[in-house]
């Protein structure tokens, strides 16, 4: 390899790697979700606290890697983290308060787990609503430019999907254990047929003749 091509994917290698803060305050939580596009199961948030020079070459939004890699690095963040915590909001909250109030609900359950109080909040997408005293800022495709949002979104969609999973004879009706209640041809397909579970989202357009 010439030096030319060498500095080359060296550069594009740093520009490719997710930076490990933002405020320049210590405890600073990544927080982001999984589940506000599923027809069924809760909307899960994480919230996690990383060392402020904390790296790792395959730490990444959670939508750009495998099962596999998203259970090998649900690990790695358990041990590393400073701090880390879940939160939920159920269909029933779902319904009740709408998908986007119900995420922020998930969100604050998910802060307020935390075992360390978070001096500052990094919101995965464009907007949030908190009464908490804590300053914060949204990243749009936040996921893919800090570690702890990557690393939240990482625990936030193995523990959705290892719930969805874990739903038994409802899983495999509806064949979450391969959609997690996400929108797919046999997941409605056996809603038109079994009707809906105690798990769905009945505020949701379940069938397209709804939408």
């Amino acid at each position: 390899m010439t030096g030319g091509v060498f500095f080359f994917y060296l550069r594009l290698y740093v520009i490719l790697m997710l930076l490990p803060n933002y405020s320049g305050y210590t405890l600073e939580a990544g927080i982001d979700e999984a589940g506000r596009g599923c027809l069924a199961g809760p909307v899960v948030a994480a919230a996690v606290i990383l060392p402020t020079d904390y790296s790792h070459p395959l730490l990444n939004d959670s939508k750009q890697l495998s099962k596999k890699q998203r259970e090998q690095l649900r690990e790695v963040i358990l041990r590393d983290a400073v701090a880390w915590a879940i939160g939920e909001a159920s269909p029933v909250e779902i319904d009740r308060i709408n998908i986007l109030n119900a995420t922020y609900l998930a969100m604050h359950r998910a802060i307020a787990g935390l075992n360390l109080q978070p001096e500052y909040l990094l919101i995965d997408g464009n907007r949030f609503k908190t009464e908490l005293a804590i300053p914060y800022a949204c990243i749009v495709k936040g996921d893919g430019k800090y570690l702890s949002i990557a690393a939240a979104s990482v625990l936030a969609k193995t523990h959705r999907d290892d719930y969805m999973c874990s739903l038994a004879g409802d899983c495999e009706k509806y064949g979450w254990g391969q959609n997690a209640g996400y929108p797919t041809k046999r997941h409605r397909e056996a809603i038109a047929t079994h009707g809906t579970s105690p798990h769905h989202r009945l505020s949701f357009a379940l069938l397209p003749k709804q939408v």
